[in-house]
């Protein structure tokens, strides 16, 4: 007595997962905020130490541009809204 083979069909995957890509939070210079509450900002926000804070608003200042923080894309929204309630223009784009 002989058995067929069992075929067994792939399943159909229509959702592909795809890996979560970092994303970062740009804070963009502007010409009315102190550099001193600036600094404030990234101290009370993220918990950087001073001298963090400070070359962070410093490149903000010079640059006009600094990455201030990184990581998965729901929480650098979160951040980007608090950014702004410290009326701060911030904004966040995949890290590629």
């Amino acid at each position: 007595m002989s058995s067929a083979p069992t075929v067994v069909d792939e399943p159909i995957v229509e959702d592909r997962v795809e890996p979560d890509v970092p994303w970062i939070v740009i804070v963009w210079n502007d010409p009315i905020n102190l550099m001193s509450y600036v600094t404030w900002v990234f101290q009370k926000l993220f918990g950087y130490p001073r001298t963090k804070a400070e070359k962070l608003m410093m490149d903000v200042h010079t640059k006009g541009k600094a990455v201030v923080a990184n990581g998965p894309k729901e929480r650098c929204e979160g951040y980007v809204g608090a950014l702004h309630g410290y009326g701060l223009w911030a904004t966040l784009q995949p890290d590629r």
